[in-house]
Parts: C-alpha cells; sequence; structure tokens
C-alpha cells in the first residue's frame, strides 16, 4: 500500500512521536494483526523523519532472515557512512567489519557485547549532528543475534535517538524488554485496527483502479474486518461488475493459499525458492532452479504481474510477507526439503548452507552436522551467540546429542544471557553417565553459572568435583584452579586459595598457551599477596607485561586488573589510576558493563585514597546510571557501594547510611563474604569522621577477627584496621586496640607498606595519649608523617595532623596544635571532605584562644556540653575529644556553673538547639 488511507489519528500521533525526538531517546511500537497496514504506517513515519532531515536506519527483516546473525543489523548500518564507522574504537570498527562481512574474524574472538557497544556508538554520534530514527518493521521476524545488539544500545541511549517498530499483535510483548529505555514513559504502543468503509473503498479503487457496489464494499469490509490487505484480496476475487462471488474464502490465510494456488506449477517452485532465501536475488533463483535467463526471467515476471512479488534491481521481495510465509507453509514437506537441499548446493557461505542442510535433513547425517558445528563456531566467533546455540540444536534435533555438545550449547547460551537454560544442559551432564574430562568442563561451566547467580557456595563445591575429575588436562585444571582460587578468596578462605597456587603454576608450565599461563600467573600472585607474601618489584614488574586473554575473562582475573589493584596497594596509587582508567577504557569499548561495574568499584575506592572526590563522584554517578540500564540486583549493589564509599569521604552521613545499608542488603542474599565487607567498611569510617566510635566499632569491630580468621596477612586487604583502631580506642578498649596497631606496624615493616606504617604509628600515638603518655604519642604521630610523605593519600595525612592538633593542645601546645589544625582543615577542604573539614575546623575554633564574656562558654566548654547533651559519658566524651575524663569533668563543672544548671537533663533542655553534633552539618554542596 502506497498511502495510509483512512489513518488521519494513527499518522497524527506519529507525527507528534516524530516531532518529541529533539527531547531524548524514546520508542514508538505500532502493533496491530496481519495486514493491518503497519509497514505502511511505519513508511509514513519513515517519510516524516526524512522530511525533517533526519537520519534514519531502516531494516524489514523476513521470516527466512530470522535465522540468520545479524541479518538485520546489517540492513540497519547499511547507510551509515564509511568516515563514521572508521571513527570508531578500534574493537568496535573491527567488529562493524565482521558483522557487514567485510572482514573475517581474526583475534580476539569477537563478544557481542562489543557489537552492541558498536551499534551505540554509531546512534551516539550520528545524533550529535542530527536525530536518528531506527525503524524497524516486523520486529518478530527479527534475527535473534540483531536483536539481542539493538536491545543492548536502546537501553543505553541518551541522544536523540528514537525507535518505531511495527509488530504483530500476538508478539507486541517483544518490545517490551527489548525497548527499556531509561525514562519509561517514552516508551509508548500505538494500536492499528481496522479501517472505516469509506477508506477501504477509496483504497481499493486506488490500489485496484476500479470502483466497487457499496453490497460489495459492505461485504468485504464484513469479512476483511477492516483489514487493508484481506480486504484487497478479497477484491481481487470480484468479476468486472464489482459483484464478489457467494464462496469466499473465510479466513486470510485461505485466501493467500487461493492466490497463490492460482499461479503455475513451476512459478511456484520459483516462489518456493524466494520463500526460503534470507536475500533472494534473480541470480541465485536462476541457479537454485537450474534454468537460464530467459526462464528465469518470464517466471518472475509472471510472479510480478500477479502482485504477489516486487522486483527492484537484481533483488526479489514479496509484495507482502504474508504471501512469503504462505508460498512456504502450503509447499509440501518434501518440497521444502528438496529446495533446501538445493539451496545447500547453489549457496556457499557457511553458516547459512548448514542451516539449509539441517532444514533438508530426515536423519542423522555426519556431513550435515560437522557443517552444522563449524558453522557454530564461525558464528560464536562473530559474536552471534544465540546463532551459534541455534546451529547446535539442530544438531542435537539431528541425533548428534553428545555431551561434549551439550557443554558446547550451554556455554553459547550462557554468553547469549541465558543461564537458566545453560544451568539445565549442564546439569544433564553433570548427573549423566559422563565422567572425567568432559563432566569437569561441564563442572566448570555449571560453576561459572552459579557464580552468576551470587552462589559462591556452590560454585566452589563444582570446582572442586571438576578438579577432581580433570585429570591430566593441564588447561583444563588451570582454568579450574583460577577459578577456584578466585571463589575461594570471595568465601574468606584465604589460606585454602594459597595452597592451589602451587599446582595452578606448576600445570600452567607444561601449557603453549601463553594467555592461560598469564592467567594463572597473575592470579597466583594476587592470592599470594592476600594471603601475605607480598610482591617484589621485579615480579610486579612482569606481571603489569602480561597479556590479557583474548577470550572473554571476567575482569576481575585478568592481568590488567590485578596489575592494577597490587599497585594501588602497594602505595603507587597514580600509576593504579591510570591503569585501572585504562581498564576501564577498555570495558566500555568492548561493552563489557558487568566488568565495568567492578573495576568502577575498586576505581572509586581509589580515588577517594588519592583525594579525587569530584573525580569519584562522576564515576560513581556514572555507575548508578549503568546499573539501572543492567537492572539486576548485583549491579546496583555495587553501584550503591560506590555511592556510599564517596558519600562518607565528602561528608554526607544519611546518603552514606542509606546506600551502605541497601548495598549490604543485597550483597548479604549472596555467598560472597568479600563484598558483604566493603558497605561495613564505609559505615565504620563515616561513624570515625563523626567521632561517634562506639557506631564505629558496631560497624568494623568485628571485621578485625573475621580479617585474621580468613587469613588475610596484607595491610591493605584490611583498610578497615585503623578505623576499627581509633575506634576502639575511643571506647576504651585498649586491649583490643593494641592487638590491632600490633599487626598493622608488624606487617608494614614486614612488607613496607607506607600506608599500613603510617596509620599504624598514628593508631599508636593515639593509644599512647589514651596511656597518658604524651611524648610518646607525638613521637609516634612524628613518625606517622614521615611515613605519610611516600603516599598520595591526603585524607589519611589530614587525619594524622589532626589527631597532632588535638594532641598539642592537650599539651597545651597552642600555637603547634593551631598549626597542624590549620594543615589538617587545608587539606580537608581541598579535596572535599566536609565532614573532616568541619570537625578540624570545630578543633581548631577551641585551640585559639579568645577571651571569655561573662557566662559565656569558651569553645572548649560548647564542645564538651554538645557532646554530653548527647548522652555520651564523660568518658566516651574524653575519647572522641583524646581528652582525659578529668579534663570533661572540669569542663562540665564550669558549663554547669554558667549555664545555672544541676544535671544532664537540664543540660541537654539547654543545649537541644545544637545537640547535634557539629560533624553532623553539611556544606551546601555536599
Amino acid at each position: 500500500m502506497s498511502t495510509a488511507v483512512g489513518r488521519a489519528t494513527e499518522l497524527a500521533s506519529i507525527g507528534e512521536f516524530i516531532d518529541s525526538i529533539d527531547s531524548g531517546p524514546a520508542v514508538l511500537v505500532l502493533e496491530g494483526e496481519p495486514g493491518i497496514g503497519k509497514t505502511t504506517l511505519l513508511q509514513a513515519g519513515v517519510d516524516q523523519a526524512d522530511q525533517r532531515g533526519f537520519q534514519v536506519l531502516s531494516c524489514h527483516p523476513s521470516a527466512a532472515e530470522a535465522t540468520l546473525s545479524f541479518a538485520a543489523l546489517a540492513d540497519l548500518l547499511a547507510d551509515v557512512t564509511p568516515t563514521l564507522l572508521e571513527s570508531l574504537p578500534e574493537p568496535q570498527r573491527q567488529a562493524i567489519d565482521v558483522v557487514l562481512l567485510r572482514a573475517s574474524v581474526g583475534s580476539p574472538v569477537l563478544d557481542q557485547r562489543v557489537i552492541g557497544a558498536a551499534l551505540l556508538s554509531v546512534l551516539e554520534r550520528l545524533a550529535e549532528q542530527t536525530p536518528v530514527l531506527l525503524a524497524i518493521d516486523d520486529l518478530h521476524w527479527l534475527d535473534e543475534s540483531s536483536a539481542a545488539v539493538i536491545e543492548f544500545a536502546t537501553r543505553r541511549l541518551s541522544s536523540r535517538v528514537a525507535v518505531l517498530a511495527a509488530v504483530r499483535g500476538e508478539e507486541s510483548d517483544l518490545a517490551t524488554p527489548m525497548f527499556r529505555l531509561p525514562a519509561p514513559l517514552r516508551h509508548q504502543r500505538l494500536p492499528v485496527g481496522p479501517v472505516s468503509l469509506g477508506a477501504l473503498h477509496a483504497l481499493l479503487r486506488a490500489r485496484l483502479g476500479r470502483s466497487f457496489s457499496r453490497p460489495a464494499i459492505v461485504r468485504i469490509e464484513q469479512v476483511s474486518g477492516g483489514n487493508p490487505f484481506y480486504a484487497l484480496e478479497l477484491a481481487r476475487n470480484t468479476d468486472s461488475s464489482g459483484s464478489l462471488p457467494r464462496a469466499l474464502p473465510g479466513t486470510l490465510a485461505q485466501l493467500v493459499r487461493a492466490r497463490i494456488d492460482g499461479s503455475t506449477a513451476e512459478v511456484r517452485r520459483a516462489l518456493l525458492a524466494v520463500a526460503a532465501l534470507a536475500n533472494p536475488t534473480v541470480e541465485i533463483v536462476q541457479a537454485t532452479l537450474d534454468i537460464d535467463a530467459a526462464q528465469v526471467e518470464r517466471l518472475l515476471t509472471e510472479a510480478e504481474a500477479a502482485d504477489l512479488i516486487r522486483i527492484t534491481g537484481h533483488r526479489i521481495g514479496f509484495a507482502h510477507p504474508l504471501l512469503a510465509a504462505g508460498v512456504y507453509t502450503d509447499a509440501t514437506p518434501a518440497d521444502r526439503r528438496a529446495m533446501h537441499r538445493r539451496l545447500a548446493e547453489v549457496l556457499t557461505e557457511p553458516e547459512v548452507r548448514a542451516r539449509h542442510l539441517a532444514l533438508a535433513a530426515i536423519r542423522l547425517d555426519e556431513g550435515t552436522v560437522a557443517a552444522l558445528d563449524d558453522a557454530a563456531r564461525r558464528a560464536r566467533a562473530r559474536g552471534a551467540t544465540t546463532a551459534a546455540a541455534e546451529l547446535l540444536e539442530l544438531a542435537i534435533g539431528l541425533g548428534a546429542d553428545t555431551p561434549e555438545r551439550r557443554n558446547s550449547l550451554a556455554q553459547q547460551y550462557f554468553d547469549a544471557g541465558d543461564p537458566a537454560r545453560a544451568r539445565k544442559l549442564l546439569e544433564q551432564n553433570v548427573t549423566g553417565e559422563v565422567a572425567g574430562p568432559i563432566r569437569a568442563e561441564s563442572q566448570l561451566l555449571l560453576a561459572t553459572v552459579r557464580l552468576h547467580d551470587d552462589d559462591y557456595l556452590q560454585a566452589a563445591d563444582y570446582l572442586d568435583k571438576a578438579l577432581a575429575e580433570a585429570g591430566d588436562d593441564r588447561s583444563l585444571r588451570v582454568r579450574i584452579l583460577v577459578t577456584l582460587s578466585y571463589v575461594l578468596v570471595n568465601l574468606g578462605r584465604i589460606p585454602d586459595a594459597v595452597k592451589l597456587t602451587a599446582n595452578m603454576i606448576a600445570d600452567s608450565t607444561h601449557l603453549d598457551d601463553t594467555e592461560l599461563v598469564a592467567l594463572a600467573e597473575a592470579n597466583a600472585a594476587m592470592v599470594r599477596f592476600l594471603g601475605g607474601a607480598g610482591v617484589e618489584r621485579a615480579a610486579l614488574e612482569r606481571i603489569l607485561r602480561l597479556p590479557d586473554p583474548t577470550t572473554p575473562t571476567p575482569v576481575m582475573l585478568r592481568p590488567s586488573l590485578i596489575g592494577g589493584m597490587l599497585l594501588a596497594w602497594t602505595g603507587d596509587l597514580d600509576a593504579a589510576l591510570d591503569r585501572m582508567l585504562a581498564v576501564r577504557r577498555r570495558c566500555i569499548e568492548w561493552g563489557e558493563e558487568s566488568d565495568l561495574m567492578f573495576c568502577a568499584f575498586q576505581t572509586v575506592i581509589f580515588q577517594c585514597w588519592r583525594g579525587n572526590l569530584a573525580d569519584a563522584r562522576l564515576l560513581a554517578e556514572d555507575t548508578m546510571e549503568r546499573a539501572t540500564q543492567l537492572g539486576t540486583d548485583i549491579p546496583l549493589a555495587i553501584a550503591l557501594a560506590t555511592q556510599a564509599n564517596v558519600a562518607a569521604y565528602t561528608g554526607q552521613p544519611e546518603q552514606t547510611r542509606e546506600a551502605a545499608t541497601a548495598a549490604l542488603t543485597i550483597f548479604q542474599r549472596g555467598s560472597c563474604l568479600a563484598v558483604t565487607v566493603w558497605p561495613l567498611i564505609t559505615i565504620g569510617f563515616l561513624e570515625v569522621s563523626l567521632a561517634d566510635c562506639a557506631a564505629a566499632v558496631a560497624a568494623i569491630g568485628p571485621l578485625a577477627d573475621a580479617a585474621s580468621a580468613m587469613g588475610y596477612g596484607e595491610p591493605m586487604a584490611a583498610p578497615f584496621a585503623a578505623d576499627a583502631a581509633e575506634a576502639l580506642i575511643g571506647t576504651g578498649q585498649l586491649a583490643q586496640a593494641t592487638a590491632l596497631v600490633d599487626q598493622l606496624e608488624v606487617n608494614g615493616r614486614r612488607l613496607d607498606r607506607a600506608w599500613a606504617l603510617a596509620v599504624g604509628a598514628r593508631c599508636r600515638g593515639l593509644l599512647l595519649a589514651a596511656q597518658g603518655d604524651l611524648d610518646g604519642a607525638v613521637h609516634a604521630l612524628e613518625q606517622a608523617l614521615d611515613h605519610h610523605r611516600r603516599l598520595s593519600m591526603p585524607v589519611e595525612v589530614a587525619r594524622t595532623q589532626l589527631a597532632v592538633g588535638q594532641l598539642q593542645r592537650r599539651r597545651r601546645q597552642k600555637r603547634a596544635s593551631a598549626d597542624a589544625l590549620s594543615d589538617a582543615v587545608r587539606l580537608f577542604t581541598e579535596v572535599g571532605a566536609a565532614q573532616w573539614a568541619a570537625r578540624a575546623t570545630a578543633e581548631l575554633d577551641r585551640a585559639v584562644v579568645t577571651p571569655g564574656q561573662g557566662t559565656a562558654l569558651t569553645p572548649s566548654e560548647q564542645r564538651v556540653a554538645e557532646l554530653a547533651a548527647t548522652g555520651r559519658t564523660n568518658r566516651e566524651v574524653a575519647a572522641a575529644l583524646f581528652i582525659s575524663p578529668k579534663t570533661v569533668e572540669a569542663n562540665l563543672a564550669r558549663v554547669y556553673h554558667k549555664l545555672g544548671i544541676r544535671s544532664r537533663a537540664e543540660l541537654g533542655r539547654r543545649m537541644a538547639p545544637a545537640a547535634a553534633p557539629v560533624e553532623d552539618r553539611e556544606t551546601p554542596d555536599s
């Protein structure tokens, strides 16, 4: 149909939708039964977008294309300029070249995510110049590989890109998950219903060139239900007078069949070839039918004259998709198999040929199965994991159901984002009669699936069993050992993980696979480091040079990320951040968003340590946006944890507690102990900044014993130790604090960790001060400042300066106290640590002596009164201010005298407006 007759309302809605594209991403899905006119309306939208100067990318998938990998995506990208494609990041450019069949698959093997990232980059770059319309007809026939890529891209849209799609009404639910935009209200559905009697008459007159009597039009409208295509087919059955025959087909399918049956057997065979081809051309049809050019031209011209097909150049398409479906389904099964067999002889592209071979087969055939296996490997290498799974399913359907093929099929389903189907296949292998390395492979894959579900305990069980089954297959053993060591670390079983590293390295030395050897070396080094073995500089330099695997590998196992974490934990934060940002760039370019979450989490921590709080905040915001797009719990929990960390450093107590608690709630549903630690660490850090030592002890006090029990020997792997020690000192638990401080200092000296030595000395100073040894405390804090000079951690330096200032004021060294506190205020303010800056400022105010006026409280008295009014005991107030209980009593006595009160209750009422500690105040921009 060339015009949308009788569709004024629908056209107006489409026009409003096109006009709205400037407001950001939007989706409009046209829904209706076959033949109702969805394609005509979609084309009207395309025409409107063209008239407004928009960039339009369109595809019109067919039933024959639904099984091909990236067929629709190739159509969408057909009109994108080579210049734009060349400007994409290298992995994305290579992916597009492979998808468009302009290059063969090289190394690395493509991941479907990089293709999605490439499409997203194309859309965003086009949208920088003009709004973009993505037009997809017959969404229900979109090949699954293209659908996955389009879904990846559209969920992440932020620019002027809109999607206009048409789908059968019964298939409309397909559009909901595919086009889940960040703003749900921008996803609209437009039902396309029947047209009016008058519109039908105008349509038939325009298309068929003749008028019909009113009784005939009424009858056509009644039978067709106002469906334009059905009405047109009915109208073709009328005689020259415009009268309908008495007997009419009861359904549109019957009508289509009757129309096809009106063609000769030769024409129907030519039409069957067209229907079975994904991209039919005159040349392919001629070769398939094995006839000369004149004969194929005669047959195709006859079909075109009957308005069954349209020929554009040398390409052939059906006049309506229902005709293609009718031709294919109306052919006998034997005729269909014969046609597919002939197409397998004519076509040479491996994936296409293998599908035709499978559709032609009725029994197990080794050649066909081999072709399907080869095609599946090629599809997987192109990133078409869903297509690879379909090809393997075809082989299994022909009787080639083997444990090895089920393993391969499960891997494809898992990579395609369907872990449930992968798990079902693998459990068949694990519980079946298969044994040895094949079952070990199944157990390794099943462990990976369980890790995806955050079930580390079951993953560890499967990996233990896999290791016992692997036998002498060293490559398989190394892969199992690498994964198992990672799982054990996250379960808090560091000594057990360390024990695996010797075999991991021993087995890897016999391999020719340099990437797997690098994976083993990097992960063994990390596990041993966490266990307290440290890492020599030469070994670290070697790890930094190790290559990442070219096959999809979780980012936490890659040498690139492990090297970045080791740099940070050994004190080289600047180099670590450079490396982590490079890893982040790689994840973005390859579309590895789940890996990006883990990378972002670690990078935010390092940025906060480095004092780059503005960068950390931006990264946390980006992480939350990506987690929202992913829509699953673990990414959300990671994003919440990053937000909490930044909020704690920038001094936002309520935001910190809310985000950390939400993250902890999600993490505790799983069995990964390692991740549950971080929200608690963040809360502990916050409470220490608020001088609420009791709350800090409650949050992180138990972690110290837990870290020791887990076997952590690396001080940087337990960054909460210093906060826990300070909180314990503040609550008077000096014995427990002493054990932590001793451990920090011993491990700091043993491994030469500047951070552990600096914060250990600071905590030693606080401990000595609490014991009354002020001179020893000063000496310890001076040592802490010496160690800080080896680090780039301004917040930690400022915290030590704060402790120095408090101690010097206690020693009545007013000038020295003011100098140290001024330095602390400056450092905290420079990095944006508002809560710490407020606390240091309050201490500085008390250090500066001003003459009292009448009964006005001095800054010191004010501070003691504020803390006492919150319900703290004298000992708790003393601990918070690093002074003795006797000094608190003396200050309170003066406060009571000046205010004319006699009890804590009266003090609480008098101090009510200022009862909240000064640390709870937030700066305007926090």
